[in-house]
């Protein structure tokens, strides 16, 4: 025989260093390694979305607590503007008092001014008055009757506005005050 050639032998006795010895003792040695491995998978996973959690929910709580904030914040600066426009109409009753020896007629034109600043300043404030002109179909969202009186117009309609009301954004600040027209 060759000497470089295998020997049959050799090739049947002795073992291959990539087939295991005992496939028993190899699984059974990979099993408890794979557990312990998939249970400390599993941890770290259970660790990423606790924090996940964690860190979502305390954003939620910053998110919830500036919107808080922002609303305050825009009530105050709402209120804010509000009064400084007013400060005007309060500066020219103080100047209307003050005048000593003011005619009627400088009296009234003061008032008169003064009614203007106050209408602008509701105007820019959105506050829009209720003054339906008489014939208007009665609104109870935005008139009150004070009464209901015979009239040669339509039954339901407003005869007469006693009283002017008012409506902010919509919402009724004060309901006119109105006679309404009897069926007849």
């Amino acid at each position: 025989m060759n000497q470089n050639s295998p020997n049959p032998e050799d090739a049947t006795t002795a073992p291959s260093p990539a087939t295991p010895t005992d496939t028993r003792d190899t699984g059974a040695v990979e099993a408890p390694a794979s557990a312990e491995q998939r249970l400390a998978e599993l941890e770290a996973r259970h660790t990423e979305v606790s924090d996940a959690y964690l860190r979502a929910k305390a954003e939620a709580e910053n998110t919830r607590r500036r919107a808080e904030e922002e609303m305050a914040k825009a009530r105050r600066f709402a209120i804010e503007g509000f009064a400084e426009s007013l400060l005007p109409v309060k500066d020219s009753l103080e100047t209307a008092i003050a005048i000593q020896n003011a005619t009627p007629e400088q009296l009234l034109e003061g008032v008169h001014a003064t009614l203007r600043q106050l209408t602008q300043a509701l105007e820019r404030n959105k506050v829009v008055q209720i003054n339906p002109p008489s014939g208007t179909r009665f609104d109870p969202h935005q008139h009150q009757a004070i009464s209901v009186v015979p009239a040669d117009q339509d039954a339901n309609t407003v005869v007469a506005v006693l009283q002017k009301g008012y409506v902010i954004a919509e919402r009724v600040l004060r309901p006119a005050l109105v006679t309404v027209a009897a069926a007849k």
